[in-house]
């Protein structure tokens, strides 16, 4: 369960703190106007409560005063002043113009969320709630992609949500977290507002793993007296030695945010280190007035204390997508301690604070220059693709992928730059290029060798595709997301709509092999399975399904990872025999990855006829001897019990265990093929228990094995993978069973 987090009420700000603010860097005659602005607003808000039991102005309040700390002209001030009053409070769009000016009106209907404007959509609330939403977002940033100050008033106002999120209940406090987790904080850092970013982060962090918050929290705490003391003499020290060198400097500690150290804690954590070993839990920042300083000031840093190898970034001579500049060094600092020093001038600083609210000149007038268009280049690209995109969700699918992820930067063989998300493929950089490009695309080069199409490509690569013009078009493995091919939303976009506009017959039979393939080697009926899967993915008739499936625009893993979930959730209904007793109070079995239904704790051990995994249907069957064994429910052992009453409803938790899955692989006999076979297996992280080769007598061999996996998801992704290795024809899952009771011979338990 959701831990609800409270906090106790705050004084907010007041109109004359926030023109107060504002005035410190605006004209008199630009800030007494918002005056006439807060008090419309105010009586547009007038009679409604926040959560928190705060007049609803204060919100508009709070967030106007977080705009004036980016230092906004006066229209965004007075849009955030009145950025829910067409939403909430249904003024029209026409009435803020009106009164306001066309420039405070397109800014206020850029922040206005459809969700409450008049709007038809199908299916259920779920649904329907997650398609305003994309709908929503895609709104947002196609209006920022024409004018940053919406974003940037987008980000204070969800800022001061968040920080009042504690008066709202556990779903929705998780439900907005993740939302800012995935889309505000990433949008954030790609704009550099990192001010902002860091607190989102913390914010969200705290209540989508609380309990995790308040161990970090506490770390941080139990040390905290003795880290400002080293940080005391570390800055005091470096202060000294700048002097000496003639160097004006500011020198100050800086504070670790608790979510980056929760991701740096993970990151250790793989390599076998402790809380104690991050480097820059420590860390001071340096200011200076020029570049040159910078550099010199590095160089008296390093004479001071010797430098960690391979802890050393230039971010001024290559400064990153939201333009932060800085160099950056970790140190053998006082008693040898790891210490990480930044080093920038103050116009740096206040880039590295605000991103492009730092340069964006909108201050009175002014207009943007070359620069700062630069700043949001990665936007405009925003307003092309979306109208290739045939829904919001793909659409936010395409900013979340090739937008916020980390880029690299590669070449074309002429020299030229582009830009990709980390973990982007030759053929993502085929697609970039042009989408013929792509659909052409047979071969790649990456630094004049050849490569597959799924490698990833690295900072500084030339990447040189090989097409031919007689192709067909791409291949249906591309979008398979198990095989790797693919890594960005544009390129999957393209390919989809390829296959979209193939014919219909063409796509419904693609769809109904690629189904049957699926199940079957996943062990499961497709004809049990029909009405679940058109349910899972919204779909009316089967043959719009299969359509769908054909032209990729559903995939084998998702209906793995679904019908997983589906069949964890379900409490072996239809597919269990009947004479099962009625469902009681679940109790917990000896393993944490089960529940039986009615006893007591005892000890459960898996059926080796039938091997379940996470996912499958199962039933227990009560032994004399060794407690529950677990069956999958079509197991033509249980099918056949003549014991009944032996039977007993179990169903799937939490899977923290590993389980046995019969493989069976059909493939053309040569060397390498099971060092290959094994290699998948491996880098899936799977242990494979025993091997057995089988030679078919024709060149092929059959070869049986067993894996452990975590369940059906898992496994479809690793058989996936297995069925692209040269030779081989078929490989699925072996499962021995009759649906018929009658059709096999009684068995006695």
């Amino acid at each position: 369960m959701q831990v609800r987090v409270q906090e106790p009420q705050t004084q907010g700000v007041d109109i004359d703190a926030v023109l107060a603010r504002a005035a410190r860097y605006l004209p008199p005659e630009r800030v007494e106007p918002l005056r006439e602005v807060y008090a419309f607003a105010a009586l547009c808000h007038d009679g409604q409560m926040r959560k928190t039991g705060d007049p609803y102005i204060t919100h508009p309040l709070e967030v106007t005063n977080l705009v004036a700390e980016l230092e906004l002209d006066a229209s965004a001030l007075a849009a955030a002043l009145l950025h829910d009053v067409q939403e909430d409070c249904k003024v029209p769009n026409e009435v803020i113009r009106e009164k306001f000016g066309g420039d405070v009106a397109t800014l206020v209907d850029g922040l206005t969320k459809l969700d409450k404007l008049p709007m038809t959509f199908g299916g259920d609330v779920q649904a329907i709630r997650a398609g305003q939403q994309a709908q929503n977002l895609r709104k947002m940033f196609l209006a920022m992609a024409e004018d940053v100050r919406v974003v940037l008033i987008k980000l204070c106002d969800r800022l001061h949500n968040m920080r009042t999120l504690w008066a709202f209940g556990p779903e929705k406090q998780e439900r907005i977290a993740l939302e800012t987790m995935e889309i505000f904080a990433p949008l954030a850092n790609r704009l550099g507002v990192w001010q902002i970013k860091w607190e989102l982060e913390d914010l969200a962090f705290r209540y989508l793993d609380p309990a995790e918050y308040k161990r970090i929290a506490e770390l941080l705490a139990a040390k905290r007296q003795q880290r400002q003391e080293y940080i005391q003499e570390a800055t005091a020290s470096v202060r000294e030695h700048l002097a000496a060198a003639g160097i004006k400097a500011e020198v100050t500690g800086r504070a670790k945010h608790i979510y980056s150290i929760h991701q740096k804690m993970q990151r250790y954590a793989e390599q076998g280190k402790a809380f104690d070993q991050i480097y820059d839990l420590l860390a001071i920042r340096v200011f200076v007035e020029n570049v040159s300083e910078c550099y010199h000031a590095l160089g008296i840093v390093h004479g001071l204390w010797r430098p960690i190898p391979g802890q050393i970034d230039d971010y001024i001579a290559n400064p990153k997508d939201s333009r932060y500049q800085s160099l950056h060094t970790t140190v053998l600092a006082l008693n040898g301690r790891p210490l990480e020093i930044q080093i920038r001038t103050y116009e740096m600083h206040r880039v590295a604070e605000y991103g492009v609210a730092a340069h964006w000149a909108y201050k009175e007038g002014g207009r943007s220059t070359g620069r700062d268009e630069e700043r949001i280049a990665w936007l405009r690209q925003l307003l092309d693709w979306q109208r290739d995109l045939a829904g919001a969700e793909e659409f936010v699918e395409s900013v979340k992928t090739d937008i916020f992820h980390d880029q690299v930067f590669v070449y074309t063989p002429k020299g030229e730059v582009l830009d990709l998300p980390a973990g982007a493929t030759p053929l993502d950089f085929a697609y970039r290029i042009h989408t013929d490009l792509g659909h052409q695309t047979v071969g790649a080069k990456v630094n004049n060798r050849m490569v597959s199409l799924n490698a990833t490509l690295h900072n500084g690569d030339i990447v040189e595709i090989m097409r031919s013009r007689t192709s067909k078009g791409p291949s249906r493995d591309w979008l398979n997301p198990n095989l790797g091919y693919i890594h960005t939303a544009h390129s999957k976009s393209k390919i989809r709509q390829w296959f979209r506009r193939q014919e219909r017959d063409e796509n419904i039979e693609r769809g109904r092999e690629m189904i049957e393939k699926e199940m079957r080697r996943l062990g499961l009926d497709l004809a049990e399975r029909q009405e679940q899967i058109l349910s899972l993915f919204n779909y009316t008739t089967w043959e719009d399904f299969l359509a769908a499936l054909g032209y990729g625009g559903v995939s084998t893993t998702t209906i793995a990872r679904k019908l997983g979930d589906l069949l964890r959730e379900e409490e072996g209904e239809a597919d269990l025999p009947p004479a099962l007793p009625e469902k009681m109070a679940p109790a917990a079995l000896g393993s944490p990855s089960l529940q039986v239904t009615g006893v007591g704790n005892l000890l459960t051990t898996m059926a080796r006829c039938c091997n379940p995994l996470p996912g499958d249907q199962i039933v227990g069957y009560v032994t004399r001897t060794r407690g529950i064994t677990v069956h999958r429910a079509d197991c033509v052992n249980v099918l056949n019990e003549e014991e009944q009453e032996r039977l007993i409803g179990v169903e799937w938790g939490s899977a923290s265990r590993l389980y046995p899955a019969n493989i069976v692989i059909e493939a053309w006999d040569r060397v390498g093929l099971l060092r290959d076979i094994t290699t998948v297996v491996t880098e899936e992280k799977v242990n494979m228990v025993g091997v057995r080769t089988v030679e078919n007598g024709d060149g092929s061999v059959n070869i049986l094995t067993t894996l452990e996996t975590t369940g059906i998801e898992q496994l479809s992704r690793l058989l996936s993978r297995i069925e692209i290795i040269r030779g081989v024809r078929t490989v699925e899952r072996a499962i021995e069973r009759k649906r018929a009771r009658e059709a096999a011979p009684a068995r006695r338990g």
